[in-house]
């Protein structure tokens, strides 16, 4: 199992910065720099909840995201991925930090064959900024 984390500071609120991670309607993937339209598809939706794949032509994901409001947390189940296969997925913890929010993301990939598993132990190392850098470029103002 690999375990990334890092934190992203946002001027947004928490309920905004949590509306941009759940915003699953077409302007996601201007929103997101890693998911392109003809890898983004919702599935289906719920109130708190979104089947979703997106990514792109390297990288794809397909996951179930769940949501809190009120908690200001949210998880990403995958349940497919082009590189990684299932199991995983995504943790955001959207926390208040003066009139912006901090947020804690933790993504967990577990991999079953050998090739997988060696770049999932990279991804800690080598992976962090550029997605620290999407998730800053995305959480900006809006």
């Amino acid at each position: 199992m690999s375990v990334t984390r890092f934190q992203v500071s946002s001027p947004l609120s928490p309920t905004a910065a949590m509306s941009v991670l759940t915003d699953f309607s077409a302007t996601r993937t201007k929103t997101w720099s890693g998911i392109e339209p003809e890898h983004f598809h919702v599935h289906d939706r719920g109130a708190n909840w979104a089947e979703v794949t997106e990514g792109n032509d390297a990288t794809w994901e397909r996951g179930r995201y769940e949501w809190d409001t009120t908690a200001g947390s949210a998880t990403m189940v995958t349940h497919d991925s082009k590189v990684f296969g299932a199991g995983g997925g995504w943790d955001f913890r959207f926390t208040p930090a003066g009139e912006g929010t901090l947020i804690d993301v933790t993504l967990t990939r577990t991999p079953a064959a050998f090739g997988p598993r060696v770049l999932a132990a990279l991804l800690p190392l080598l992976g962090t900024p550029g997605l620290k850098k999407s998730f800053t470029s995305a959480f900006s103002a809006r």
